[in-house]
């Protein structure tokens, strides 16, 4: 096969995000300086309003596994090209209209007005494409490189919505704010995964093969961002090592974890997903116990499959009791329309349930118990908030200037975290209460959940509950 001239904007920061470890080598095109610029058309609000009324795709785990197993042939490569283009569209457009939808004067915030922009580019990019199937290996390069482009475009929006909405806080309230970010943060997810999952498709692709990798890997269990045989006790124990650094760097000590239950099972599931949730519940853990001096007290994790015929035992047989929700997935549009004159109306598919790619799909549930003391009663009814929405002035200032929020502040909940994490960086969500929003917005993206469990004056069981994607053939 003739050499494909392949995009320079495609980093290895990308390789590592996408690909498994073991399967990847630095791209050629990687030591380049610069890269051409893609190629946009101008977005009219017609544009917009036509995309914004498609009814959104509701996105699967068996969507992401349905082109095959890599490495991908040219044919199934440009496939998945097509399927992504066929839906992200009309998700940026639904992104942009729901901010449009905001009080004027809260989009008019530079931070907030930088997001819409940034998804007016991401559009702009994408609508040269919008009207084409593509077809040769070239054109799925150049589709690519838009792909790379739009998720390092997206990789602050998290930090940045919240520093606009602490920044226009006297104009929208607290309520508004949280409902605005569950749907849109739970949007992004599914944004965010397609366009990745292509990416990473296309690194372990035939055609470009050659390119990405040393040896052929015919045992690996990536599909794309999935891991068909994710072990969650690995993903713990890593985790585990990245959050007890962190604990010793700050407290001098650090709990130890056990690990019972069947920690040899594994699934099918997206692993940055898992890690993300796992860490952030690690963190909580890990807090709560040092700081009520039990720190030689273990902190127990269990890991139990999920019975293959639950879903069937729960009544239809079909997995609808047990499946994703659009709201789950914030395709609804509804938290941004309370702005409007406009009726609340849902797509067609938008009362559909989302099921994985069998009836009988397994999963498992993860329980995460510390002997940290409880989350108080007055806290309890507080522990899915984004904090940073009810701080005081005090914290406000001190955290639009670059520092951290007093944790003594009633605003805070008991399960702050030690750090920030998440995609937008090591720090910029340090201390904006993100943390358990966001992880059970993962968690329920595919149709699982996360419950929490304290006694206070103890300790805490957290309940992390995921689907998989059901058998996959070879």
């Amino acid at each position: 096969m003739a050499q494909v001239q392949r995009p320079l904007i495609i980093q290895s920061q990308f390789i590592r995000l996408c690909c498994p470890r073991n399967a990847r080598k630095t791209p050629a095109f990687s030591r380049a300086r610069h890269h051409q610029r893609l190629h946009t058309s101008t977005v009219t609000d017609n544009d917009i309003v036509r995309l914004a009324s498609l009814p959104l795709h509701p996105l699967t785990l068996a969507d992401l596994v349905k082109h095959g197993r890599p490495p991908l042939t040219t044919s199934q490569l440009l496939t998945s090209a097509n399927f992504t283009l066929s839906i992200l569209p009309a998700r940026l457009a639904h992104r942009i209209q729901s901010l449009r939808n905001l009080p004027f004067i809260v989009v008019s915030n530079p931070n907030i007005s930088k997001i819409h922009s940034n998804y007016i580019h991401s559009l702009s990019t994408l609508l040269p494409w919008a009207e084409r199937e593509i077809t040769t290996v070239e054109e799925e390069v150049k589709f690519t490189e838009v792909m790379a482009d739009l998720v390092q475009t997206h990789s602050n929006t998290i930090s940045i919505l919240a520093r606009g909405f602490l920044e226009a806080r006297k104009y929208i309230g607290p309520k508004d704010v949280t409902r605005f970010l569950d749907e849109h943060l739970r949007a992004r997810i599914g944004t965010r995964l397609i366009a990745e999952q292509h990416l990473a498709l296309h690194f372990s692709s035939q055609p470009h093969h050659d390119v990405m990798h040393d040896t052929e890997e015919e045992d690996s269990s990536f599909i794309g961002v999935i891991d068909t045989k994710l072990r969650p006790a690995k993903i713990v124990q890593h985790c585990e090592n990245v959050v007890g650094e962190l604990c010793e760097l700050r407290y001098g000590v650090r709990p130890h974890v056990v690990i019972n239950g069947e920690p040899d099972y594994s699934f099918a599931h997206v692993p940055v997903h898992l890690e993300y949730i796992i860490t952030e519940l690690l963190k909580n853990a890990f807090r709560a116990t040092v700081e009520s001096g039990m720190e030689r007290e273990p902190i127990e994790i269990t890991i139990a499959p999920l019975p293959e015929d639950s879903i069937e035992n729960n009544g239809t047989g079909s997995g609808a009791q047990d499946a994703a929700r659009d709201i789950d997935q914030g395709n609804t549009d509804i938290a941004s329309r309370v702005f409007t004159s406009k009726p609340i109306s849902t797509s067609p598919s938008s009362d559909e349930q989302i099921r994985p790619l069998a009836h009988c799909t397994p999963g498992v549930t993860i329980r995460i118990r510390d002997r940290g003391g409880g989350i108080s009663p007055d806290v309890y009814p507080h522990i899915w908030d984004y904090s940073f929405t009810t701080f005081n002035e005090d914290q406000v200032s001190s955290t639009l200037a670059g520092g951290s929020p007093s944790k003594s502040g009633s605003g805070m909940d008991a399960l702050s975290a030690i750090s920030g994490a998440g995609g937008d960086g090591v720090n910029s969500l340090a201390g904006l209460g993100y943390g358990l929003p966001l992880g059970r917005a993962y968690a329920e993206y595919f149709g699982g959940g996360i419950a929490v469990q304290s006694l206070w004056g103890w300790g805490t069981d957290v309940y992390l509950s995921l689907r998989g994607v059901g058998k996959i053939d070879d």
